[in-house]
Parts: structure tokens; sequence; C-alpha cells
């Protein structure tokens, strides 16, 4: 009973025995017992009072008071969790940790990132790492409750020294047991106190908010570090004295070695690093995989037969339920299947109802990144019925990007005057489970008719747009469109191969040749099968596709492509049919390009004496096959005659395309390479800055053509004297080329020689020596032993090895001489 009560009791006592009983003698006293009477009840009433102040307490921060036996004993184990296995490739996060932990003063680290990513394993390998030097580690499970995590913060600084005294206050409600346990934390040094999987930080408490504002349970201002781990990667989350170890999936060293740690007998470094990619480096994927090649009775028991079944038996080995998992959330944290859809439920719960299904409807396009511009209200209303604005489906990618479900990869073709493009992509794994849990047929079928109808609509935008603004999409687009020329191949085949071809040829201006060879692969297969191998239509794409593999350098085998096309165009539609006639400029192309100079000029030469009969002299095709003519002569060493010929013919194509069609740009461009064979290097370098600067501007300073102008400039700079500024620009070419073409492409191993050849001018020929031989090897394997260019680089070897010698001969002879 309180202490107001019993007062009150008493006194109810005193008055009724005082009516109804044989009063005392000393009750006759009338003035004495009503001074007692008043007495009582001034006592009883204050006591009152006090009790309910004291009941209140504080009245801003929502504690209740906490029973002091509880947080003295302790509710659970605060020891961290045992690490299994060698944690691996964390080694740098651990490192900041690490740092922190050992320095002075505190401070507050969330690790974060999505679930599956081993955030609960980092933060116990610091735990016992942070043990072995001496510091004091308090583990806190999160249960999404406030009081239970003050419980739980009390008890961690009731062991790090805070009084019971203190306590009794705050259980009294005379102080806020939040501000008296960070109080006494700020004053504590060598601890680490980590909170696990705090998932939802906005019920972290006390009260309602976000941990940012430091006035909850979690705070920066402790003499210890406080670790939290966290699906939520939002800085606004924890504010900015918060340090965000955003957690990546592990590189594929790292998740191999995972592999092998745990099925050291499943196969090769080699192999568990492939299985390690296919699974996209995410720890609990890693882990599932890795304890089933473990078990002797699993039907798979290598990296490379579980990596082949996950195409057939995704559900079963990465897909299948876990009885347990709806029920519990921790089980459901360790299910592959599972542990995604705790974020998915957080985010429904808390307002983002379009999360999911913009998830799934993500995980229905191809694993690759997906233009930001695709996921209109339009496509998510049309795919799964229900109403989206563009704000609600901007929340809804904020909520899945926020708990690190997609994520917004930069473009990664920084320069050219284009914006990058806007756009997200799904981990591997993420994208897969969610695939193999929808629902089938439904609504599968009908989300998959809206994604194309809205892919049709995209590369017509795309391919719309005026200059090369729309490049950088079409790119995006590309790796998407090949499934569906596949789906509607039943439906509607000849708009969807307008739809590839139109992409294709966009990709073939912005000079992607890597994403244009996908689609022109695409297109031959399926109109080869649906057409036939003789079809017109068929032969264009076989001509298109053998036109891609030359300009990515594979010239054997747009060879064999462009001859296989030339002989049947010349038998179904005849030698000169305009058709034909293209097919023997471009096989003229490949021949030059593999060192058939003779052979080159003799097709050229018969092409365009038939293009001139029947297409005429000003056709664009005609100056096509001139300006080919004339280069495969300045090959052949007719430096006159074919700068005569480019002569001409650039000044046809000012008149008739224009001065920035990309045809002009390439006669200016070949006219200065014949102008430098002859030695008029300075006009030469006049011309190639002059269709530099056009290129830039229209092109972009990544575009392969914008490579080929600088290239062919720092040679005739260098051919002027001008080796410094020569070398500069073919390494800025060459580290280009390497990043856009591959180390392989011939025109890479062009500028690579060129760069040799600038600074054996500058005196470096050893560093020349070396690129030369380099460039030599590469060449012997890709071109052959009797290609020119390969004879070219042996020669210029064999220059920088003499130029070498003679050096070192040269420095010996005046070594002696001063001795």
């Amino acid at each position: 009973m309180s202490g107001s009560s019993a007062a009150l009791a008493f006194l109810v006592a005193i008055v009724t025995n005082y009516v109804t009983a044989q009063p005392p003698e000393w009750a006759e006293n009338t003035v004495l017992v009503w001074s007692v009477f008043g007495a009582l009840a001034v006592v009883s009433l204050g006591l009152f009072f006090w009790e309910r102040r004291l009941a209140a307490g504080p009245q801003d921060d929502g504690v209740r008071p906490v029973p002091l036996g509880r947080i003295a004993a302790g509710g659970h184990s605060m020891n961290p969790p045992t690490v299994s296995a060698r944690v691996r490739g964390r080694e740098a996060e651990l490192e900041r940790i690490g740092t922190l932990v050992r320095g002075r003063g505190g401070g507050m680290v969330v690790v974060c990132g999505a679930g599956g990513l081993g955030k609960t394993t980092l933060a116990a390998e610091a735990s016992v790492r942070a043990q072995a030097e001496g510091r004091v580690v308090v583990w806190i499970r999160w249960r999404n409750g406030a009081a239970q995590l003050g419980q739980d913060l009390a008890q961690a600084a009731y062991i790090l020294g805070l009084p019971e005294s203190r306590l009794e206050e705050a259980r009294t409600g005379r102080v806020s047991l939040v501000d008296a346990v960070w109080e006494h934390l700020a004053t504590v040094e060598g601890w680490l106190i980590v909170v696990d999987n705090v998932d939802t930080p906005s019920r972290v408490g006390p009260g309602s908010g976000l941990p940012a504002a430091y006035r909850g349970w979690l705070r920066p201002h402790g003499g210890g570090v406080l670790l939290v781990t966290s699906r939520d990667t939002s800085p606004q989350t924890w504010g900015p004295d918060s340090d965000l170890i955003h957690l990546q999936p592990l590189a594929d060293d790292a998740a191999g070695t995972v592999l092998l740690d745990a099925a050291p007998h499943a196969g090769t470094e080699t192999e568990a690093e492939a299985l390690a990619s296919r699974l996209g480096g995410l720890p609990l994927g890693l882990n599932a995989a890795g304890t089933y090649l473990s078990v002797p009775t699993s039907r798979h028991r290598t990296f490379t037969s579980y990596q082949h079944a996950l195409e057939a038996e995704f559900a079963d080995l990465l897909g299948a339920e876990h009885p347990g998992a709806a029920a519990d959330p921790d089980t459901a944290r360790h299910v592959v299947r599972h542990t995604w859809d705790l974020s998915l439920d957080q985010l429904h719960s808390d307002g983002y109802t379009l999360a999911r299904p913009v998830l799934q409807l993500l995980a229905l396009f191809e694993p690759a990144p997906v233009p930001r511009t695709l996921m209109t209200p339009e496509l998510v209303t049309d795919a799964t019925g229900l109403p989206a604005t563009a704000a609600t489906v901007d929340a809804a990618l904020a909520g899945l990007h926020q708990y690190g479900l997609l994520h917004t990869p930069g473009d990664g073709r920084p320069g050219d005057g284009v914006p990058p493009v806007n756009q997200v992509r799904l981990h591997r794994l993420v994208r897969d489970v969610t695939a193999h849990t929808l629902t089938r047929p439904e609504p599968t079928d009908t989300w998959i008719a809206a994604i194309d109808e809205h892919l049709a609509w995209a590369v017509e935008a795309t391919t719309s747009m005026p200059g090369r603004t729309g490049w950088p999409t079409a790119r995006l687009l590309a790796v998407h469109l090949r499934s569906h020329l596949d789906r509607r191949a039943q439906h509607d085949f000849t708009t969807a191969v307008g739809t590839l071809d139109d992409l294709a040829d966009a990709l073939n201006n912005a000079g992607a040749a890597s994403e244009e060879l996908l689609l022109r692969r695409h297109l031959l297969d399926a109109e080869t099968r649906l057409l036939g191998a003789d079809h017109p239509d068929t032969l264009a794409t076989r001509n298109n596709l053998a036109s891609t593999l030359n300009d990515l350098g594979e010239h054997r085998q747009a060879a064999v492509l462009h001859h296989q096309t030339l002989t049947a165009r010349e038998r179904i539609l005849g030698p000169d049919h305009p058709n034909t006639l293209s097919s023997r400029n471009n096989y003229a192309n490949v021949l030059n390009r593999l060192g058939h100079h003779r052979q080159a000029a003799d097709l050229h030469r018969q092409d365009l004496t038939d293009r001139e009969r029947v297409l005429g002299l000003n056709h664009p095709d005609t100056l096509g096959s001139r300006n080919n003519l004339a280069t495969a002569l300045n090959r052949l060493g007719d430096h006159r005659q074919a700068a005569d010929l480019h002569s001409r013919n650039l000044t046809d194509s000012e008149r008739i395309l224009g001065p920035d069609h990309p045809n002009t740009l390439s006669s200016r461009n070949n006219l200065a390479n014949a102008l430098s064979a002859l030695g008029e290097h300075q006009q030469a370098a006049d011309l190639h800055r002059q269709t530099l600067t056009a290129r830039e501007r229209i092109l972009g300073s990544h575009h392969p053509r914008t490579l080929t102008s600088r290239n062919n400039l720092a040679s005739t700079l260098n051919d002027l004297g001008e080796h410094q500024q020569a070398a500069d620009l073919h390494r800025e070419t060459l580290t280009a080329r390497e990043r856009i073409l591959g180390p392989d492409h011939p025109r890479t191993l062009g500028s690579r020689n060129n760069l040799a050849n600038a600074l054996s001018a500058l005196g470096e020929h050893q560093q020349a020596a070396d690129l030369h031989r380099q460039t030599l090897t590469a060449r012997e394997r890709i071109l052959g032993p009797d290609h020119p260019d390969t004879l070219t680089s042996r020669n210029n070897l064999a220059t920088a090895q003499a130029r070498l010698a003679e050096v070192g001969r040269r420095r010996w002879w005046q070594l002696s001489r001063r001795r």
C-alpha cells in the first residue's frame, strides 16, 4: 500500500472509530481530537500529490520506470555471437571499426546494407578483435521495441559502472533513464556496444522520430564506440555524426575463398570464383552454397555442377521456402528465399505500398541496369493493375534503395557532354529469388506483355532523340531487347525485328559495338530460324553483324560472313543490286584490315565503277567507294593517287553530305593520312586537328572515331618533332582504347605501337622497346605473323633495341674516357 493510501486509511479508521465506538477518555477533549484530525488530513493530501508526481515522472522521455533488480541481474546473454568461419574480404571495414575502437574518444558506426551481406558477422568479428585488445564488449540484439532496448542499454551501462543510486533515481522518475545512461557512457572509455539488426530505426525511441536527432537510445556521444547494424542505408536516418559503412557484395576472389573454406574439395580456385560471381558475392548465398557442397550426400558436389544446377534447380537450391521463416524473423534472416521479405514487409507497413510490386517488376527484366526513365507510373499500372503516380513510384524506388535492395550504378562514360543516365539495378540474387517466387502464369504474363510494350516505346523515344543524347539509354536498353524479340516472335515478329534493328543502328552510330553485337547476333539467329538463311532480311542482318565484328577487330570472322553474304546476294539479287555492291564494298574493307591491300583495292575499284554506273557519281555510296579505294591505295604505298582521290571525295562530301556528316569527317581524316604519308605533315596536322575538334563536338570525346582522330593527330605531331605532345596524346588515347575497345583490339595495339614510337623519339628507348615487344606478341597472336602491322611491330622493336644498344655502347665509351 502506498504512503498516501495508508494515511487515508488510518484517517478513515480514526473517524469511523470515533463515530461508532465508545471513545476513550482523551477523546472527550474535542480540541485535541480535531487538531490531530486536521494534521493527519494535511499529511495525507501531501503524500497523495507527491506520489502522483513521482508516478508521472518526466513528461518528455516516454520511458517507464525501470525495475532495479532486473537491470542488475540481466535477462539474457550480452556476449557477441561466435564467428564460425574466417571473415573474408572485409579487412578494410574491420580496420575502420578497429581504428575507431582503439582511438581516443568514441563515436557511432552503422554497418548497413541489404539482407544477406554479413552485417552481423562483421560486427561479431569486430567484437572478437575488440575483446582481444582488452575492450569491454556488450552485444544487444534489437527486438523491435524501445522498452527492451532501454533495458538492455541500462544493463550495458550498469556493467560499465553506472551506480545503482543513479538507476534508482531513474526508477523513481527523478531523472530520465536515457540521459542517465548516456551521461555515464560519456565518462567511460574503452568499450564497444553492439546493437544488432536495427532494421526499424524509427522505433528505437524513446518517443518517435529517427536516431539522427541523437536524443534517443542511439547516440554518437559516448566515450566508447556504439556499433549498429541495420538494413537502412540512408544518411538521413543516422545523422551527420555517424560513420556509415555501407557493405557491398564480396569481390570474386574473396567470395571464392569463402566457398573454398566451406568446401575445400569441391573444385579449383577459378571454379570457386566463377560460382561466387554467379551468386553475386552475397555472403548469405555463398554460405548456403558452401554448406550444401560440404554435405557428402548432396547431389551436386562440385562448384561447377552446382553452378550449372542453379539454372534448372534454383528454386530448390536457393529459392526453397523455410517452414518457420514466416513466423520467426530470425529464421527468415538466414534463408536466402526469405531474407528480403523482412525489408519488403517493413516498407509496406511504412506506407511504401508499391515497393514490392516495383521490385517484382524489375525482377522480370534481364540481370542488368534498367533505365530509370523506363520505370514509369504507366508501366507499373499497366503491369500490376495498381494505381501509381510519379510520386508513389519515386517513393517505392527510394525505399528499395534505402534498404539496399537496388542500387544506382553510374553511367561510367563521363566527359562526352551528355548527362549520365539514371539507372536502377537489382542484386543478381535478389532478382533471381524474386523472379522465381512470382506466381505463374499470372501475374507474369500480363506483366511481361506490359514490359514489352513499354520497351518498344522506349526504343522509339530513344532513337528519335537528337544528336547523341539518346546513346547512353540505348546502351542500357540493348541487353533487355533480346528477350523482347524472343517473346514477341510469336505475336508480331516483324515489328519486334524493326525495334531491334532501330536500336542496333543507334548503337552503331554511338560506336557501341559490343552492345550492337548482342542485338545483331540475336537478330541473325531469329531470322535464320524463322525466315531462312537466304531471305533478304536475313542477308541484311548477316551483313550488319559482319560489319560490327569488323569494328570490334574480329576481322577474320567478319571476312567469312561478308564473303558468305556477297556470294548469296550475287546469286539471289544479282551483281548490280545496291545491296550486292554494299557487300562487295564491305568485304573489301575487311580484306584491307587483314592486310590484303591489293585484293581490297581491286574489289573497291570494281565496286566504284559499278556504283558510278548504277547509282551515279554523287550518290553517298559512290562517295564511300571512292574513299575506301583511296584508303586501300594509301596502304599499298600509292600515296599521291590516294591523296588526289581523297581530296576530290572530301570536296564532294562537303557539298553533298555537309561538313559535319560522319562520312565527310572520315574523308578529311583519310586525306590527312595520305598527306602525312607524302611528308606534308603540317597540312596533315591541321586537317587532323580540325577533324578531331568536330568529332569531339559531334560524337563525344570517347567515341571510337574520335579516338582515331586523336591517335592520327598525335602521330602527325610526332612526325613534326613535337614528341612530348605526341606522347601525351598517344598515352591518353591508349588508356581510352584499352577501356573502351579492350587491350587486344587492333586499334589499341596501334596506339601502343605509336606511343612506343613517340617515346623512342624522346630517348626513352627501354620503355619503347618494352611496349614494342608487348605489341609484337599480341599482333602475332591476333593478326598473324605475316600481317603488315605485325611486320611493322617487328621492325620497330628491332630499331628500338638497336638504339638501346647504341646508347649503352656510347655510355660505356664515355665512361672509359672519363676514367
